[in-house]
């Protein structure tokens, strides 16, 4: 049974049993805690925790996951994926246990012609709680499982939680003998590999304390309504009734590990090292492949580093198998074809998928060039200090600065006979991390923990939140906090985050930033810094108070600041009409990939290699503001995800849409995207769409900034008064500015070039007298000097002197260089001096300590205190004449 159809006979089970299908959330997740999606649950998390009220009292999906905390064992063992999908059925307070274990007991064992998956009954396995006796007696009775195929276990294994205070419960979790070839008997207590989960049942009836991660916390009570999280592994499940060794060896993930064993001129099973390779290349591809549909981008930070990583060390894999040549394209496309049944987007998307990829190979190949060179350096320097350990600082540097994978650079040093400090390099990682979740969790609770926050949301229940109607309203003040927690009032020059039950202002999303305004009372009036949505349904606005004193219950008068709203209102249309001429000019694969926008200001970034021609700036931006010039009308939808989709509506893949999303159209079908955000009503209240920069934000990333309104009629302006004041210096009319300034340029240029022929004449007529005052040292010609070039002078005059010095003598050249209070040297050897074992690598690294490199004929170090630069030259001779002694 094929991948597809496990999933499509896992949904047609639980629909005609009255649950409603759920189609699969992006990966990408907007909670704070998580950068994907990396359980079926966590779509459902606000439903089951209670943060908000469900919208069915039954529900079933195939929830795509990513998990990347084991990484570096995908590929090593065969239970490691980065990408999975999980079968759930979810009961938000309406069945219980009884209903839960019959579903999955009659799925997994009904015949196929029965809609089921047809597993022999005798070779399940479950497991329960050591104290859930209901369960156990429900299989007994359910499924008429014998007690010794009922495995008791402890807290670790069957007591669920989120590892924090909230929902929790036992679970039940089915197993399924694989045979005695594959281990030991005894159950999955025993081996499990031999019985293999396939579906875990949750039965969230308790709520848990503070405690330690999967044990040891106190439950404190009954939930007030008990749910139903169930999680099948599809992979799993298709392992099984595929009859497959291992997940690798399944219908979605064969196809794309043979074509990169075919690619590499290798068989799978033939070798171990290389079978790790061929399944760390199967599993990435297949990850790669559905977080570029999702619209992730690589990067440098969160998401898109993962992304990023993935890749690189999917081709690094390749290039370990001894294929060298671009491979990601190649390999996503039979990824693609082995996940389309299931994912369309995948077949729909391939173009802007494989472009993306592309480009992140190309600049991988540059980063493996230009890292291999860091890396060298770093370990001739351990080296030369008589060390054999690279710093954990050293790792960190190649890997966040040059993307370089700490596994490269484990197995390279290694090749170079050096360790790495893989413990520094591990806390340097963890500090990273902590750094970024800490800067996460405080930008989205405006400074405070949602810990503090989610008892405000249970008691008063979802802000009433009126942005998108609304510039006042009478408020509440229903809650006061700040950086150690609840507050009975705030008093003036304090800054706390205020919780009201009705609010005016836009809480930052979806690209917007927040609104400004006040909050007015009786006796105080408080600025409003920011605004976020920390929890689902509950707005916080981080407040300084200007005057008077803030209160818990206090009757205050929110207020939007109206000419913030009128620019972020034309910013974010803006970037809306951008984002559809892009698309016009450049084709439909130019998706917005991240925006910003505050009041006269917009960027957008996009997927695309190399640089925008000014042509194609101009052909944008002039397409934007012929949308403004023809008044297009906005309008606002409402609508269910799938009507959108077939719709033709856009999605940001980091945003989460419920049952019904607001569709925002400019033009109709023009511009059509999902979209929270505040809009004019018709394009020309936009103003103006003035580009103002264009760039690269990462390989085959660029990035368009413009102004809008107001502001992008004040830019133009000062272009205007720009070229004035040029074409006034000039003495030329603007129209004459190109051709005049192309012809300063040019003579510019002509200066340069001659200027650069006299000083390489000085040069090498200084080198000539040098040379001509070489000294012997041991045999050896010697040369020392100063210069007050830089480092590119000290380079090239000690070229020089080599090169003027008698070709049959040997010679060795110092020149030294300061720069403030530090100073480089630079060495050159002749070949006559090569002959003799002299090396300029090898002398700088004397003179300095160890710092510095190149190559035999030529090297440069740095680091030199600028007062000793006198003495180091002083030692040159007797460092070489010391050279040639010990070599006899």
């Amino acid at each position: 049974m094929r991948t597809a159809d496990i999933r499509r006979r896992f949904l047609d089970f639980f629909a005609a049993r009255d649950h409603t299908v759920v189609p699969s959330a992006p990966l990408p997740t907007p909670d704070a805690t998580l950068l994907f999606v990396n359980a079926g649950m966590v779509p459902f998390k606000p439903y089951l925790t209670g943060e908000a009220p469900a919208p069915w009292a039954r529900a079933t999906s195939v929830q795509k996951c990513v998990r990347t905390l084991d990484i570096e064992e995908v590929g090593r063992t065969t239970r490691h994926g980065s990408f999975f999908q999980m079968n759930g059925n979810f009961s938000f307070g309406d069945y219980f246990k009884e209903e839960a274990i019959a579903f999955a007991w009659e799925l997994s064992t009904a015949p196929v012609t029965g809609g089921g998956y047809g597993l022999d009954p005798d070779r399940i396995w479950v497991t329960v709680h050591h104290s859930d006796d209901e369960s156990r007696a429900l299989w007994r009775r359910v499924a008429g499982l014998p007690d010794e195929r009922i495995v008791a276990r402890g807290d670790e294994d069957n007591l669920w939680s989120m590892g924090v205070p909230g929902p929790c419960g036992p679970c039940s979790e089915l197993y399924y003998d694989r045979g005695p070839e594959l281990g030991r008997a005894g159950g999955p207590a025993v081996d499990e590999d031999r019985y293999m989960e396939f579906w875990n049942l949750v039965f969230m009836q308790y709520e848990r304390g503070e405690g330690p991660g999967k044990s040891g916390y106190p439950v404190l009570g009954e939930l007030p309504r008990r749910n139903i999280d169930t999680g099948m592994g599809l992979e799993r499940m298709a392992t099984l009734l595929q009859g497959a060794a291992n997940l690798y060896e399944t219908d979605e993930v064969r196809p794309v590990l043979e074509r990169a064993a075919a690619l590499a001129g290798v068989r799978y099973g033939s070798g171990a090292e290389d079978d790790v390779r061929l399944r760390v290349v199967a599993d990435h591809v297949r990850t790669a492949l559905m977080l570029l549909a999702d619209g992730t981008s690589p990067g440098n930070e969160g998401r898109g580093y993962v992304l990023r990583r993935i890749l690189r060390r999917s081709v690094r894999a390749m290039r370990r198998l001894g294929y060298g040549d671009p491979a990601l394209v190649d390999l996503l496309a039979v990824a693609r074809d082995s996940m389309a049944p299931g994912y369309p987007e995948v077949a729909d998307g391939f173009e802007r998928i494989a472009d993306r990829a592309a480009g992140e190979e190309e600049a991988f190949g540059a980063t493996l060039r230009q890292g291999t060179t860091v890396l060298d350096t770093a370990v001739a320097r351990v080296k030369a200090s008589g060390g054999r350990r690279l710093p954990g600082a050293e790792a960190f540097l190649l890997h966040d600065t040059y993307g370089f994978p700490v596994d490269l650079t484990l197995e390279m040093a290694a090749e170079q006979g050096v360790e790495v400090d893989r413990e520094g390099f591990a806390a340097l990682m963890r500090e990273q991390r902590e750094r970024a979740r800490a800067d996460a969790r405080a930008r989205k609770a405006g400074g405070t923990g949602t810990t503090a926050l989610r008892p405000v949301l249970d008691t008063h229940g979802p802000t009433d939140w009126l942005a998108w109607s609304a510039l006042t309203t009478a408020s509440r003040i229903l809650a006061l906090l700040g950086p150690d927690g609840p507050l009975a009032a705030a008093r003036e020059g304090e800054i706390v985050t205020a919780v009201l039950d009705r609010t005016p202002f836009y809480a930052e999303s979806g690209g917007q930033e927040s609104d400004a305004g006040t909050l007015s009372g009786a006796s105080a009036e408080a600025e409003v810094l920011d605004v976020q949505r920390p929890l689902p349904g509950l707005v916080t606005h981080q407040v300084r108070v200007m005057s008077g004193e803030l209160a818990v219950g206090d009757a205050v008068r929110a207020a939007v600041d109206p000419e913030w709203r009128l620019g972020a209102r034309q910013a974010h249309s803006g970037t809306h009409v951008l984002h559809a001429a892009l698309r016009q000019v450049l084709g439909p694969t130019a998706l917005q990939s991240g925006s910003y926008n505050r009041p006269g200001h917009l960027r957008l970034d996009f997927p695309w290699r190399g640089g925008l021609s000014p042509a194609a700036r101009s052909e944008i931006e002039e397409a934007a503001n012929q949308a403004l010039r023809r008044d297009l009308p906005v309008a606002v939808r409402w609508m269910t995800l799938p009507e959108a989709k077939e719709l033709g509506a856009l999605a940001l893949f980091e945003e989460t849409y419920g049952e019904k999303v607001r569709v925002v159209e400019i033009g109709g079908a023009w511009s059509r995207e999902l979209c929270g955000g505040t809009h004019v009503e018709h394009a020309s209240q936009i103003g103006t769409v003035a580009l103002t920069a264009e760039s690269s934000v990462g390989a085959g990333m660029r990035r368009l900034e413009a102004a809008v309104g107001i502001e992008g009629f004040g830019y133009l302006a000062r272009e205007r008064d720009l070229a004035a004041r040029i074409a006034e210096q000039l003495q030329a009319p603007r129209a004459e500015l190109p051709d005049r300034i192309a012809a300063l340029l040019e003579r510019l240029k002509t200066a340069d070039r001659e200027n650069q022929r006299l000083r390489r004449r000085e040069t090498a007529a200084r080198a000539e007298r040098l040379a001509a005052g070489a000294v012997d040292a041991g045999g050896v010609l010697v040369v020392t000097a100063a210069t007050d070039e830089g480092a590119a002078g000290a380079r090239e005059l000690a070229t020089a002197v080599r090169d003027a010095l008698p070709a049959r003598r040997p010679g060795v050249v110092a020149v030294g260089a300061a720069t403030g209070d530090r100073a480089v040297l630079a060495t050159a050897v002749t070949g006559a001096a090569r002959g003799l074992g002299l090396d300029a690598s090898a002398l700088v690294k004397r003179l300095l300590d160890g710092r510095g490199g190149g190559s035999a004929e030529a090297a440069q170090g740095g680091g030199l205190p600028a007062g000793r630069l006198e003495s180091v030259l002083a030692s040159v001779p007797d460092e070489v004449a010391r050279a040639r002694a010990a070599q006899g």
